[in-house]
């Protein structure tokens, strides 16, 4: 069972009452996510933990937040597939969130990473001239590549790899 850690303005989009349970060890550790207004739609930003790899999900519709989760999963796996990660580090990923439950955020220090990508998410989407310019593959190609001052400047695709490498050979 792992955690997704959300912002307020996301549990109530959710209707869930937030999971008291602690979360299980796994390979890359629980997410934060935050509900973004994208050129007046709604999107979802989930930041792991320990990595602060980012994808953004866009274009949600009141009944995509009643299986959030499954988005999430089915997100995280075509970003992981893109990124190029073998299949055996996809499989024993996703394999840790077969069962995903919602919390309260906790991290303050992700939080404030999580700020720093929504405004450098707004600087690639309004140089492109929308995000249909852009493209969402390359929106989080670029969020994936931002150095982070919580990483000492690393990039959080480097860090996901080098945790994922480290942990799954």
């Amino acid at each position: 069972m792992s955690l997704i850690r959300c912002t307020q303005k996301l549990l109530k989009e959710l209707r869930v009452k937030p999971s008291e349970v602690e979360p299980e060890f796994g390979y890359i550790g629980d997410w934060h996510a935050n509900l973004l207004r994208v050129e007046r739609r709604k999107g979802v930003l989930f930041t792991n933990n320990d990595t602060l790899y980012s994808i953004f999900v866009f274009g949600l519709k009141r009944a995509d937040f009643d299986h959030l989760d499954e988005i999430f999963r089915q997100s995280l796996f075509r970003r992981l597939r893109v990124e190029g990660f073998s299949q055996i580090q996809i499989e024993k990923v996703l394999e840790e969130y077969q069962s995903i439950h919602f919390a309260k955020t906790n991290n303050r220090s992700v939080l404030g990473s999580m700020n720093d990508l929504a405004f450098q998410m707004e600087g690639h989407i309004i140089s492109a001239g929308g995000i249909g310019n852009l493209g969402l593959d390359a929106l989080n190609d670029a969020l994936s590549r931002i150095p982070m001052g919580a990483l000492n400047g690393q990039y959080g695709v480097d860090e996901l790899k080098a945790k994922l490498n480290t942990l799954i050979s």
